[in-house]
């Protein structure tokens, strides 16, 4: 055994291309439910969801059933064929959310319903340039790479004109601060839009954002935040995008994060917990913006559009999420994964913030708390001292911030599986040798 794991990873160094970070030192050989099954038969608390997809769980038996039975029957089309699965998943997700969303294209990853939303809101507004957080993410693809900032960005040349970043609304991070020290996110927005202003060259097309920005550090927009920068988007003859690839369906304890903000996108893009873990992602937008579009000669035409095996395989997400009622299942959790996580903090020094909804929680380490400096090595530690005592984190390091760990553990975790995480994390934060960091 001890020879063939050598023989693999002697075969990562000479074949696999390295695509950012470091891979995980374990084969893994299966994965059941909220566990992940290394070759040597090690069980690892999935904290992640597989890559923030698996809500269901991994190889949820309704989702193996759906996929053992239309692998055999049909599985994939000419992109211009539609097939029922294609139909009924884009009637129900219409059914799902707020008028006037109801028009669904569906595609395959995150980067793929970004790059198509970010085409269409530039065809029907006639005009160019794009507004995101400093701290996005939305693909690695050519429009989403472009009004991604948190990384990913140095080395590969110019980027395309007419993407415009503002301040990311961090409230344990304030950079516009009122007379009680809290961020002050109705300046910091005003301030943002005065740049913008500023900058373009009056082909403002659209902003793009996520309700919880994810890959930047898991941050939640102040209340009322999101409403406002909608009403400066409305402002600007802008559409405003909202990116819901990790929040959507469900995990924060609603059905679409946006629900809470009391707006409603022009575009809606799902990805990740669409296909629960397979490769499934949707554009939504309004009628009237689909017309203008198609009236224009809108084009997205890819290989995967409107697969069936990957709509039948959403259509069971729907019945699973619908039936268990996994909105109220997440919030419950997601209460108690709160909870635990702020016993983290009152226990350890080294935790300097804890926040999210449901099951889409952060926790930034920091190695002191007044402030506030973070260190990518305490984050590493804690990282690889989880997954030794069998719990598997990620951790968000970027310039400006601690270590954020993003968990989201399945939907269907247990309250005992929860418990279990929080003990091995508990136990790791207190292992920390903290002198050696400072």
């Amino acid at each position: 055994m001890i020879r063939m794991a050598n023989s693999f990873w002697s075969d990562v160094d000479r074949h696999v291309l390295r695509y950012g970070g470091g891979f995980t030192p374990e084969i893994i050989d299966r994965a059941e439910g909220s566990h992940v099954v290394t070759e040597d038969g090690r069980r690892v608390l999935d904290f992640t969801s597989g890559q923030m997809s698996a809500i269901l769980g991994h190889s949820h038996p309704e989702i193996v059933a759906t996929v053992r039975e239309g692998i055999g029957k049909l599985d994939h089309l000419y992109s211009g064929m539609l097939s029922r699965p294609v139909v009924e998943l884009s009637r129900r997700l219409a059914e799902t959310l707020p008028d006037p969303l109801e028009k669904v294209l569906l595609l395959s990853t995150g980067a793929e319903s970004n790059e198509a939303a970010i085409r269409l809101a530039k065809l029907v507004t006639g005009k160019f340039e794009i507004v995101s957080f400093s701290r996005s993410w939305h693909g690695m693809t050519q429009a989403a790479v472009n009004a991604t900032y948190s990384a990913g960005r140095r080395g590969y040349g110019p980027p395309v004109p007419g993407n415009i970043a503002i301040p990311t609304p961090n409230p344990y991070r304030p950079d516009f601060v009122d007379a009680d020290g809290q961020l002050d996110w109705r300046r910091q927005l005003d301030f943002a839009f005065d740049l913008v202003d500023a900058q373009s060259v009056g082909s403002l097309a659209a902003c793009i954002v996520e309700p919880i920005v994810s890959s930047g550090g898991l941050i939640v927009p102040p209340e009322g935040y999101l409403a406002a920068l909608h009403a400066k988007c409305r402002e600007r003859g802008m559409l405003l995008i909202a990116d819901e690839a990790q929040t959507g369906l469900c995990r924060t304890g609603d059905w679409y994060a946006f629900e809470r903000s009391g707006i409603v996108p022009d575009i809606l893009t799902l990805s990740k917990t669409l296909g629960a873990g397979l490769p499934l992602a949707a554009v939504i937008t309004s009628a009237e913006i689909e017309e203008r579009a198609h009236e224009l000669g809108y084009l997205f035409f890819t290989t995967h559009v409107s697969d069936p095996l990957v709509a039948a395989v959403g259509n069971t997400v729907l019945d699973v999420l619908t039936r268990d009622d996994m909105a109220t299942r997440a919030a419950e959790s997601g209460a108690h994964l709160r909870e635990g996580l702020e016993k983290l903090r009152a226990e350890h020094e080294i935790v300097g913030d804890v926040r999210g909804r449901g099951l889409f929680q952060g926790l930034e380490l920091v190695l002191d708390r007044e402030s506030k400096r973070g260190s990518d090595e305490l984050g590493r530690w804690v990282t690889r001292r989880c997954l030794e005592l069998g719990l598997h984190m990620n951790i968000v390091q970027l310039p400006g911030m601690g270590g954020v760990f993003r968990i989201a553990p399945p939907l269907t975790s247990t309250e005992e599986e929860l418990s279990t995480g929080l003990a091995v994390l508990d136990r790791a934060l207190g292992e920390v040798p903290v002198g050696e960091f400072v």
